[in-house]
């Protein structure tokens, strides 16, 4: 990453910041809720761009993963509150420094097992078989009525973190913000790792990494476990920021969504997920205030970045800017 580069995440990181108070400053107080929700959106979208724009694994059922770590933090907080061990020894919690490790060893254990089976197969046999993974632990958790059934599990309780209480939306807001910031600092490292280019290299041509002496499924396997463990992270904050699980995180729409911001980004770019989660949830948020039909509108939008641009919001702007450095030569 060059001068520039870090110069341009400074300065997003230092938006970030101070969002808050000028959100305040502006008399828009949901300014806040939207950028936490934007931030949460982008860990789980760039952990399936890792998979998806890096590794070439078109999963359908990242979902799962998500809401994976959303129903930990859910079910974790029910045996807390009832003072009931879960399985009879584990107790529950509402401390965030083990509700998210938790989550992402939950999750990560789960994508362990389907990327296992998963991974046996290829294109649209694998496209199905992570989307029937998704939507049957999904009928699962709809099916738990101890933990709320479909309609899902309230966390009255807020986590807590070293002894603050995480009701507190602006408290929540920086450990959301931190989060993120320490969740991309570890992605960059792993794909500018030697995992990384052995990741892109069995995407661009997989025989040439097998004539090397490189086992593909492995490589494959273990990027789709750190991807699992990324989606169940963000899963977890969600049920931390809304004090609610929902079966709806586990549904093969929000696989979609999640499909959609890495899209709308730019699949295999770094920072495309930031994007993409950004335009996908501000689109969402004011044309649902315009009309009931804005997932028409949304459409039409996707449909005009896929057709009209070569990397989503990432490489429209590389247009732009190399456009106009050589309109100023």
């Amino acid at each position: 990453m060059d001068k520039r580069q870090l110069l341009a995440v400074a300065f997003g990181i230092l938006v970030a910041a101070l969002l808050p108070f000028i959100a305040d400053w502006l008399g828009q107080p949901e300014l806040q809720s939207l950028a936490a929700r934007i931030m949460i959106y982008a860990i789980a979208a760039a952990s399936l761009n890792l998979i998806l724009g890096y590794g070439g694994m078109v999963s359908f059922g990242h979902a799962a993963f998500f809401g994976l770590g959303n129903y930990v933090v859910g079910i974790l907080y029910v045996h807390h509150a009832e003072d009931v061990p879960l399985f009879g020894f584990i107790p529950g919690t509402d401390q965030l420094l083990i509700t998210l490790p938790a989550a992402m060893i939950v999750s990560g254990l789960a994508a362990a097992l389907i990327g296992a089976l998963a991974l046996r197969t290829g294109g649209v046999q694998f496209i199905m078989i992570t989307l029937a993974f998704a939507q049957m632990l999904f009928f699962f958790f709809v099916s738990l009525n101890g933990y709320g059934g479909e309609d899902g599990i309230i966390v009255r309780r807020a986590n807590s973190l070293f002894g603050l209480s995480l009701r507190d939306k602006m408290a929540m807001y920086y450990v959301i913000l931190v989060v993120m910031v320490l969740y991309f600092v570890w992605l960059w490292r792993v794909v500018h790792s030697s995992f990384g280019a052995v990741l892109s290299g069995i995407r661009q041509n997989e025989r040439r990494m097998v004539a090397l002496g490189i086992e593909p499924q492995s490589t494959e396997l273990k990027a789709f476990v750190l991807a699992g463990m990324g989606a169940g992270l963000a899963g977890a904050l969600m049920a931390v920021f809304l004090r609610f699980a929902s079966p709806d995180t586990l549904a093969w729409t929000k696989s979609g969504e999640l499909m959609v911001m890495v899209i709308l980004g730019g699949v295999g770019t770094f920072f495309g997920p930031i994007w993409g989660a950004a335009a996908f949830l501000i689109l969402q948020s004011y044309l649902a205030g315009w009309t009931e039909h804005w997932q028409l509108f949304l459409g039409l939008v996707l449909l005009a970045v896929v057709m009209g641009t070569k990397g989503g919001i990432t490489g429209l702007w590389t247009y732009l800017r190399t456009h106009l450095r050589r309109r100023l030569a």
